[in-house]
């Protein structure tokens, strides 16, 4: 069995390891705000990453997947130009997508 002041020493060593890296993005934060490239990011990126997403997903379908994918795909496309929410519009496709799937793949 390890000593005492080695299991005192080892468990505030993780302490001060982990308070360290939570803290560290807080402490990066500050210059962040006011950088140009982070604003560019911010206002490009969602959208970026729905076309990479999107690209991805659809890369292997079939033409018999578009009978699901498809208006799953023009909905979700719909509801984001209509609200301008991505949660939204990813959370409706997603759930027309498995409500397609579940009524004309596995139904």
């Amino acid at each position: 069995m390890p000593d005492t002041g080695y299991l005192i020493a080892a468990v505030a060593v993780c302490a001060a390891i982990t308070w360290s890296l939570r803290a560290l993005p807080f402490a990066l934060l500050a210059p962040l705000r006011t950088s140009a490239t982070v604003a560019y990011l911010s206002r490009h990126m969602p959208v970026g990453v729905m076309v990479v997403l999107a690209a991805y997903t659809l890369r292997d379908s079939t033409p018999a997947q578009w009978t699901v994918t498809g208006p799953a795909l023009a909905v979700t496309v719909a509801v984001h130009l209509w609200r301008r929410n991505a949660v939204l519009s990813i959370l409706t496709g997603t759930a027309l997508h498995v409500v397609l799937t579940m009524l004309f793949v596995h139904g």
